[in-house]
């Protein structure tokens, strides 16, 4: 009789505890995704499009997160919103990253998403026969993306570098910030504001459309990246700060892997599936990014790993563009962790 009591009891307790540990991971299944804010240049730029798809086709939500995405006028005021704590990630131009990190300010690459500068360097159609290569923009008035104290953006940086290579030095050029939207950027170039955009796509082709401007240079081909810049380029970037890292690393953890899962997604789904996702409301808009897409998806990470070949490529870039005893001394990697993303040659 008292086996018999023993084994009802254990029964019992093994009934209840399968119960509840069914209940728990309901529980957990259940539990409410953690929100968290990135601080995005945009909207609507082809360098950043990831983060915007992550949240539409619910990459987030499948890794626990839900994406509060904050547009900014550039990269240098995205990292500063991070910095500043009003959001814990950011999104940028890597080389722009690393002046912040030079500077001694706590930012860290986690992910990246390009790897090619993609830009296109357009010239309002008013200059046509006077502006016929790059050297021709001496004197001119050029737009490039947000500019903070402390921080130049890497589309000022990456204009600098192209413009030395054609012989003209950065003091010959006008440079203001012309911010990181459509609307922005066509405003400056019709107007006549500036002279010439270092631009973003879909934006050129949809003003190439109006007859705004014409293109002198683009820079998303990934074999004319590498024959300018000796090896593919890490541009678009995923950051946050130490601190979050050191207090929070299975959030970070979250993020990395968002991104990951929706480069695999577009690296495995056609451009016309990816402007659906986006669900685009403007029929201008919809065409612009589905044309550039058709050509141009390969300028994103296929896995969403960090590329040694690109860190190394930045390395150079930064050597040639900023004449710095810190800046000659600095190494990217030393700013990076990869311990989510994974690396590559």
């Amino acid at each position: 009789m008292n086996d018999r009591r023993r084994y009802l009891a254990r029964a019992c307790r093994l009934a209840v505890t399968g119960a509840m540990a069914g209940w728990l991971g309901g529980a957990v299944q259940a539990a409410a995704p953690v929100r968290t804010a990135i601080t995005v240049p945009g909207p609507g730029n082809l360098l950043f499009l990831p983060i915007t798809l992550a949240a539409k086709i619910g990459a987030d939500q499948a890794e626990g997160l839900e994406l509060d995405i904050r547009y900014v006028g550039g990269g240098p005021q995205a990292f500063r919103e991070m910095l500043e704590r009003n959001s814990d990630f950011s999104a940028g131009g890597m080389p722009a990253l690393a002046l912040q990190r030079i500077s001694g300010k706590p930012v860290v690459c986690i992910a990246p998403t390009t790897r090619v500068p993609a830009y296109t360097l357009v010239v309002r159609n008013g200059l046509k026969g006077k502006v016929q290569k790059i050297a021709d923009l001496a004197g001119k008035v050029v737009g490039v993306k947000g500019h903070v104290p402390g921080g130049r953006s890497t589309s000022q940086l990456f204009t600098e570098h192209v413009l030395a290579i054609a012989g003209v030095t950065p003091d010959r050029v006008n440079f203001v910030s012309v911010g990181q939207s459509y609307d922005s950027q066509h405003s400056a170039l019709a107007s006549g504001a500036v002279d010439a955009i270092m631009g973003d796509e879909p934006f050129v082709t949809r003003m190439i459309k109006q007859k705004v401007g014409f293109v002198l240079a683009d820079y998303h081909d990934l074999d004319t990246t590498r024959k300018l810049m000796g090896g593919l380029f890490l541009n678009g970037c995923i950051a946050t700060r130490e601190d979050v890292i050191a207090s929070r690393p299975e959030m970070v953890e979250k993020m990395v892997k968002t991104i990951k899962r929706t480069l695999v997604w577009i690296n495995t789904h056609s451009a016309l599936e990816m402007v659906d996702a986006l669900a685009l409301t403007g029929a201008d808009e919809r065409a612009a990014l589905h044309d550039v897409l058709k050509l141009r998806k390969n300028i994103y990470s296929p896995d969403g790993r960090l590329s040694n070949e690109q860190l190394a490529t930045v390395d150079r870039f930064l050597r040639a563009t900023e004449n710095t005893p810190a800046a000659q001394a600095f190494s990217v990697k030393s700013m990076v962790d990869a311990r989510w993303a994974g690396t590559t040659t």
